[in-house]
């Protein structure tokens, strides 16, 4: 079975072809990021035009890749939410239009659920059941999953999540957008020993996280530097920054570990790809003598490869998940706990 994936929730276009017998097939990826630097953040309405413009190109070159036809496909699945819901609606008048044209089924995947899933696409995947950390963007989420649309939410965040953190603090520190990877890239060459910043949650004793104060304790530290803080500076408070909110992840995780007995900790998401957390919860996981999953570096950000995988993964599971319905139907907010089966 061949299913194309298709990918809009927010500032990347993703389009995949993957086939339940031969793996991922191809994939097609555009990012916005020189889009919405000038801005400082994305921009919904020119997300969307965006996406439009990119679109077909990026359907072509998945096809190309694959050296297949859009006939051969057997299922199209798209994102259906969460997310913006101008950018949604391009994923979903495509994936309907396409579907219709052809008589081929449609599969609206949940967004968070297609990151949770992206480590199952490498080498050496995970088997179930595993214990998720998902960190994309505006959640921070720990959740235990047991199958494919078998998830039990074991924590949250309660105010910012770890990404909006990143970004928040970034841009107090002057950084350029996307502030995440450059606020990390800084901290490198930060001295751990100037500053400390709290570590909000660490021993609540249960699995919710809360990352506002966090925010709030770089802006009150930089305030205290001067007008004209030197790069020194930046970069030591960047390291605090950094080490803070790694430290929460890793031992909520640990936390999650422990009170489940599972032995295997998937990281899914954008905030995924940092190495200071990638070494923190490998440390962690070999003192506990598990194992730690993440995607391939390239599955890390949205992607249509992780969405065409979960809808392949559905449909393996329950062939009548698909359905000829071809209406422009999104979610742009769609709790994760409702795929539960």
């Amino acid at each position: 079975m061949i299913v194309l994936g298709i990918e809009s929730s927010c500032d990347e276009t993703g389009i995949a072809l993957y086939d339940t017998d031969k793996g991922l097939l191809s994939h097609a990826l555009y990012s916005q990021i020189a889009l919405h630097a000038e801005y400082g953040g994305v921009v919904p309405e020119l997300a969307s035009r965006d996406h439009i413009r990119r679109i077909v190109p990026l359907l072509e070159q998945a096809f190309e890749k694959a050296l297949l036809t859009p006939q051969d496909v057997n299922a199209i699945a798209y994102t259906k939410g969460p997310g913006l819901a101008g950018a949604l609606l391009v994923g979903s008048s495509v994936a309907s239009s396409l579907g219709l044209a052809l008589n081929k089924p449609l599969i609206g995947v949940h967004h968070l659920e297609g990151h949770l899933l992206s480590p199952l696409l490498a080498s050496k995947p995970p088997v179930f059941p595993f214990v998720a950390l998902l960190v994309s963007g505006g959640h921070t989420q720990l959740m235990r999953v047991d199958g494919v649309g078998r998830y039990e939410l074991l924590g949250e965040t309660l105010d910012d999540a770890a990404g909006e953190a990143f970004d928040k603090s970034a841009k107090l520190l002057g950084l350029p957008y996307p502030g995440g990877p450059e606020i990390s890239l800084l901290a490198e060459k930060g001295n751990p020993e100037v500053f400390h910043l709290p570590r909000p949650m660490l021993h609540s004793k249960d699995l919710n996280f809360s990352f506002s104060g966090l925010k709030t304790a770089v802006l009150t530290t930089l305030k205290k530097q001067g007008d004209s803080p030197s790069e020194q500076v930046k970069a030591d408070i960047a390291r605090a920054f950094v080490n803070a909110i790694v430290e929460v992840l890793a031992a909520k995780c640990a936390l999650a570990l422990r009170q489940t007995g599972l032995k295997q900790l998937v990281v899914a998401g954008g905030v995924g790809a940092n190495r200071q957390l990638r070494a923190a919860l490998n440390g962690m996981a070999a003192k506990r003598r598990c194992q730690v999953f993440y995607p391939e570096l390239e599955f890390c950000t949205d992607n249509g490869a992780m969405i065409a995988f979960a809808g392949a993964m559905h449909l393996m599971q329950n062939p009548d998940a698909a359905q000829k319905d071809y209406a422009f139907t999104v979610r742009p907010r769609w709790p994760l706990e409702e795929l539960t089966v």
